[in-house]
């Protein structure tokens, strides 16, 4: 197989991260919250998150994703997002596990995949006709129930089902059970996309990568923060391109925040590309601000 050749010298550029102020206790928050011990606000979190849908406090955030060679953007995930009054912003790694804890991921996960075909099938109708939408999928979400819900969430919004993609963990794969092999199946057939997501970072079997049918290997950003300066991420990410290709997979790299790794993603044969480098998560309404001025600029 030939390789795009890497370039000989890449000008460094910092990525530029948000970064936060400390926060004494009792006082109002970034956010808009107050500011709570990690126990107290566990706890609060807890008890407000059961309320936190009917109430309308959870929302979508879209990422771009771009096509690697003609920076076209040709994807968005879906980020889910929580806001309250008390609480003020809610890190997805505060309520996500703590939601599949209690049982309420299942009602809160359907919530999203109906939002984000809505949308999904709005941009397509609208601004751009090629766009695919992911969503990520819990462990409890993957059974012959999601086949159904994702059945009637086409149905509804006449959004084709090749403009959908679950994004799936290693983690959720590795019970060998036939009902994941299953509802995988039905998906494909169905015509959904799936994505393997944050390869390489959990309890990784290539076995799976044969079994089931997987449509797209996202690498995870662990591999991509040190690109172009190092030469092992160099041989892991190539050799995972090579062999999702190999696979008739695609390959997204997560987590680009340079164009010195673009760059080298592009001369490595990565497909598609998300990272800050293009944009973080924003609302469906800035989102669409930016794909068309995206698109007026490409135009040109």
């Amino acid at each position: 197989m030939m390789h795009r050749t890497l370039p000989l010298r890449m000008n460094g550029r910092t990525s530029q991260l948000a970064s936060f102020p400390p926060r004494s206790l009792g006082t109002s928050n970034a956010s808009g919250g107050v500011q709570l011990l990690p126990e107290e606000r566990r706890l609060r979190i807890e008890a407000l998150l059961p309320h936190a849908l009917a109430a309308g406090e959870l929302r979508l955030a879209y990422q771009p994703v771009l096509d690697c060679v003609s920076r076209e953007t040709v994807g968005a995930e879906a980020l889910l997002r929580w806001t309250n009054k008390e609480l003020g912003d809610v890190a997805p790694a505060e309520f996500i596990p703590l939601a599949e804890k209690t049982g309420l991921l299942k009602d809160i996960g359907d919530w999203v995949l109906r939002r984000a075909c809505v949308q999904a099938a709005r941009w397509r109708r609208t601004i751009a006709p090629r766009l695919v939408v992911s969503v990520n999928v819990s462990p409890v979400q993957f059974d012959e129930s999601l086949v159904r819900h994702i059945m009637t969430c086409l149905e509804r919004t006449g959004l084709e089902a090749s403009a959908l993609q679950l994004e799936i963990t290693e983690t959720m794969l590795m019970p060998d059970s036939a009902s994941v092999a299953e509802t995988a199946t039905a998906l494909s057939d169905l015509g959904v996309k799936l994505a393997i997501d944050d390869f390489g970072t959990g309890y990784a079997s290539l076995s799976y990568l044969k079994r089931l049918p997987l449509h797209n290997l996202k690498i995870d950003r662990l591999f991509v923060a040190d690109l172009p300066g190092s030469h092992d991420s160099i041989a892991i990410t190539r050799a995972l391109v090579e062999m999702a290709h190999a696979l008739n997979m695609t390959v997204t790299a997560e987590g680009v925040e340079t164009a010195e790794q673009a760059t080298a993603l592009w001369a490595l044969g990565c497909d598609t590309l998300q990272g800050y480098l293009f944009g973080r998560a924003t609302s469906p309404t800035e989102f669409t601000r930016a794909l068309t001025q995206k698109r007026a600029d490409l135009a040109q």
